[in-house]
Order: C-alpha cells, then structure tokens, then sequence
C-alpha cells in the first residue's frame, strides 16, 4: 500500500521561502527599534495555530507583515548597540542551506562532512590563540553555553586531580565585569564565585586574582575577559597564566565578543597570555560576521572535555569514542551543525579579508574617539582596548540621555543606548560592522548632542 504524504504543498513553500530569503539577504536594513506590544502583535496576527492551517499564503504573509517588521536588524551599520551582528552575505545564505539539510551534527558517524568542515574553521581560531594542533571543541548556542561547558570541564578536572571535592565546596574567581553568564553558570554549577578587585582600568590584575585567592582553596578556575561586554577591556593575561601555573588553576578566557580581535594585527599584542589558557570561547555572531546563534569553544585539550561530558546510555553504544564528536564536548547532544555559516564564509572570502575587516572595525572605533575627544560636548571615558567605546555628554542627567537615544532609535538614525560605568549614567558604542562609516556616526554624535 502506498503511503499518502500528508503534508501537501511543499513546493510552493519552498518556492516562496526562497524567494523571500533571497529578497531578505540581499536587502538592506535599518536599526529602528520596533519591539510592538503583545496586544498589538496579537491583533495583527490574527490566531495563527489552528487546527486546519492558515495556509502557505497567510503563514507567510503574517510572518513579513507583522513578525519579521516586529524584530531589530541586528546586522544594520548604524545598530551600534550592545553587541550588534554583521553576518557576510555568504554566512547568511549558507545558514539558509544548513537548515535545508536538516543536519545531526552531534556525532562523526551521522554528521562527518559538516563536522570536518567545521574543525577547519575551528583550526583556524586555534592558530589565532597560538595552541597546539591537537587543540580543539566544538560549535553551541552561545556564550552562556560555551563558558558553562567550559567550567564543567574545569571542575571536572579538578576533581579528578585534587581527589575529591574541598571543604566548603568549589569555587570561580572573576571580576565584577565578567560577563553575567559567569555568575548565572555559577549558579547552574552549584559553585561559589570569589570576586576579584578590579584594576584602574576594570581590568583582572594578576596581583589582585592572586591576593584575592590566598585563601580560597576551593577555587578550581579562573574566567579572564578578552574584551568585557560592557566596556570591551581586555583582562591582563600573561600575569593571570602566571597566577593559574602557580596554583594549579584552569585559565578560561572568555572572549564572546573581543575574542576575534585576535584576528587583527594591530590589536594581537593586547591578547598576549592568552597562549597559555586552558579553555576559550569567541562568538562568531558577533565580530566574525555569522549569523546566529554561533559560539566556537575551544579546549587546549579536548580529552579533558571528553572525560567531563561524554554521554553513555544503550542507544548511544555504538557511537565511535575515538572519533571527534561534538556531543562529548559540551553540555549537549542534540546539536545542529551551526559552525557551517561561518566556516563558508571563511571559505568563500578568506582568513584575508577576515584580518581586513577586524581592521576596518578596529580603525573605525579610533575614529570615533579621536572625534568624541575634540569635541566641546563629549568626553571619551576610556581609551578602548578593542571596538567599544564609552562616553557621556557632560550636565546630562539620566533621563536626558534616554531620551535622546530614544528619539534617535526610533528615527532610526543611530541605535545608541546608555549603559552604566562606575555608578554613572553614560552613552556606550559597540561596533562590530565594517561598513559602519565613522563619519556618519561622527556627523550624529556631534549634532544632536549639542
């Protein structure tokens, strides 16, 4: 008996899916900011989940008319806000057919070919942080879940060297400026946090992470910042891999944001220690032009990842231990082959023109503060280590500058929102876009803050 497809109308989804990815990648984008509330949402929507179907035509249509204009471009050159994206217009049409394939990349045996592909892409960051060839990881979701599976490792290695668990548990070492990750993994962990002094900078010092652990016996890591969220500093590594060889520490360095500066000759010596760590994560959504969602972690000995998060049950007994899979890397299983966009990317455009783009952005952001320090109205907070700058227009209050990011956002001139440094209300740039032009942004910052 044959079987009857149920589904119907398969080619005219895939038709119109096609038709309107083409039309989206090679669009340009604006960074207004166009979260609508749910009621809104709800009443253009109309219901959706029915048990009949909308049908191809009405899905579609709901989802250009009102979900799609109901999100933030991430990618737009003028969205300098948080931690924007910059997608290659390759990297964004390849996600599109990864997700055709539908596939499994957590073991060797049913995801080979992308998984190698995407070590080549991973050997490439290996080369940039100075490790072995043997050193290695997988692709996850994000920062969050990289630098978890990264310290679940740490412990785990802990615990197999020391012999069992101290007296009065485990413990982390970080600044305050660690990224929130960190303490929210702490508490999925079950460890303590000792928080360390920060420097003049906001920087981890190694004299501060080594006074600040004397006494710590139940500390097992240490997560150093290549480039803090908030203010993009880089933490003093080489003293830190100092601290970490001395007792016995694992050095995790996350690098989320800042990490791909490695790529970038003028700003690689900023990074020197960072040879020496035992683990780190670089999100390839964010300065490394992938779409999302795409964090590379990476261990310099991925055996010991193995021994913390290899999964056994019945029907995994015949998957190869000694082949390189993914699901024994990290806290996961299931996993699609999310590393594919950016490793196409690389392929199509080269590590040259990569180098060629952390550049532009790095000279961009140089721009931008040589212009903030002439001007009368602006002060430059911090000289930036890497492409986010910090800045505030003095005898502005809280409110003044919420309302003038608000009204520039929705304009959608300038996405620029306030953050806080040092107890102070102030204005905060991140740029992560090589087509951002430093004159426009100059031009905006200059006129209205007048």
């Amino acid at each position: 008996m044959k079987a009857t497809h149920i589904w119907g109308d398969e080619r005219r989804v895939t038709e119109a899916a096609v038709k309107i990815a083409s039309a989206r990648i090679s669009s340009p984008s604006d960074p207004k900011a166009t979260a609508r509330p749910i009621s809104a949402l709800r009443a253009d929507a109309g219901t959706t989940i029915t048990p009949a179907g909308i049908g191809v035509d009405q899905a579609f249509s709901v989802f250009q008319d009102v979900i799609a204009p109901a999100t933030r471009a991430q990618d737009d050159p003028l969205n300098l806000a948080y931690i924007p994206a910059a997608p290659t217009r390759a990297a964004l049409a390849f996600d599109a057919v990864v997700s055709s394939f539908n596939i499994f990349g957590g073991t060797w045996e049913a995801g080979a070919g992308a998984i190698f592909a995407e070590n080549e892409a991973l050997a490439w960051l290996v080369s940039l942080l100075g490790w072995p060839e043997e050193a290695g990881g997988c692709f996850v979701s994000g920062g969050t879940s990289g630098n978890l599976s990264a310290l679940v490792t740490a412990r785990h290695t802990a615990l197999a060297r020391r012999g069992g668990r101290p007296e009065g548990g485990w413990k982390i070492a970080c600044t305050s400026g660690a990224h929130s990750s960190i303490l929210a993994d702490a508490r999925v962990m079950d460890v303590g946090v000792v928080e360390v002094p920060e420097g003049e900078r906001g920087q981890l010092t190694g004299a501060a992470l080594r006074a600040a652990t004397a006494d710590e016996p139940g500390v097992f890591a240490v997560v150093a910042s290549a480039g803090t969220t908030n203010a993009g500093i880089i933490d003093d590594l080489a003293e830190i891999a100092d601290v970490c060889e001395e007792h016995g520490l694992w050095l995790h360095v996350d690098g989320a944001y800042g990490g791909a500066g490695l790529a970038a000759p003028s700003a690689r010596a900023r990074f020197d220690g960072i040879e020496r760590a035992d683990s780190f994560i670089v999100d390839p959504h964010k300065w490394l032009f992938a779409p999302y969602d795409c964090c590379a972690l990476l261990y310099r000995d991925p055996d010991l990842a193995r021994a913390a998060h290899s999964q056994h049950a019945s029907y995994l007994d015949r998957i190869d231990r000694e082949a390189w899979n993914p699901t024994d890397l990290a806290v996961h299983l299931s996993r699609r082959v999310r590393g594919l966009p950016f490793w196409f990317s690389l392929a199509v455009h080269g590590t040259d023109r990569y180098v060629a783009a952390g550049e532009q952005t790095l000279t961009t952001t140089r721009a931008v503060a040589d212009a903030i320090k002439e001007s009368a109205n602006l002060r430059l907070l911090l000289e930036p280590d890497l492409s986010v700058l910090l800045f505030d227009r003095p005898g502005w209050t809280r409110d003044d500058y919420y309302a003038w990011s608000d009204e520039l956002s929705r304009a959608g001139r300038i996405l620029c929102v306030p953050t806080s440094w040092r107890g102070e209300t102030v204005l905060r740039l991140a740029f992560v876009n090589p087509a951002t032009d430093p004159a426009a942004v100059i031009d905006i910052l200059t006129t209205t803050t007048a």
